[in-house]
């Protein structure tokens, strides 16, 4: 699977900062943030996308659970990325809450696709939407969508060129019983924003929300 990798901010950062193990479920973890990570591991998600639990950062919170995904089209990579959700028991004043879900979504684009000026906020809303659809409240969102763009010359004259569009946010989902946020739901809503970047059509009838992205490049070889 192709990991995301690059570094967001609690606010935005620490996605690869990831060290040694985790604390994720060790017997001192609070039950809330052990309900939350229980709840991503049992959620059933589109037969397209691939999920793994993966190392999480160490720096960001005193507990951290950490998934990559990737949407797989046979043996080929459309878009991939990694969620991390992280626990604070003592709450954090930016986060505004004690849980904050931090994640990286990346894709291989057309360029011309890449160029369009409205791509950015296109993008933002392709998160904000996937949220709302699925009813997910939540609060504090931040984030950066990046785009760019690689040309080659010389001896690699050859290679088409390539543009990236890359989504780096975070948010803070809203605790319901127990303090528990719904993770499972959440983690739903990245996968739609996974499979709207890498270009699938919505998952079924009631999945419809903003058009998925036109013109992207073909599939990556994993």
């Amino acid at each position: 699977m192709a990991a995301a990798q690059g570094r967001l901010s609690d606010g935005t950062g620490g996605m690869d900062d990831a060290k040694e193990g985790d604390r994720d479920t060790s017997s001192d973890a609070p039950l809330p943030f052990r309900a939350a990570v229980d709840a991503l591991r049992a959620a059933r998600l589109r037969p397209q996308i691939e999920v793994e639990p993966t190392r999480a950062p160490q720096r960001l919170a005193p507990f951290a659970y950490a998934l990559e995904a990737a949407v797989v089209d046979g043996d080929q990579d459309l878009a991939d990325g990694r969620l991390v959700l992280l626990h604070d028991p003592d709450g954090h004043d930016a986060w505004r809450g004690a849980f904050r879900l931090v994640t990286l979504v990346r894709a291989e684009l057309e360029p011309e696709m890449a160029a369009d000026p409205l791509l950015p906020d296109v993008c933002w809303s392709w998160l904000t939407g996937a949220l709302q659809a699925r009813g997910l409240a939540c609060g504090e969102p931040s984030g950066t969508v990046t785009r760019a763009s690689s040309y080659y010359f010389g001896g690699l004259a050859e290679r088409p060129s390539a543009s990236q569009i890359e989504i780096r946010a975070s948010w803070t989902p809203r605790e319901g019983l127990g303090g528990v946020p719904d993770t499972a739901g959440h983690l739903a809503a990245w996968c739609d924003l996974l499979a709207q970047v890498a270009g699938l059509p919505p998952a079924g009838p009631g999945d419809a929300s903003v058009v998925t992205l036109p013109q992207r490049r073909g599939p990556q070889s994993r």
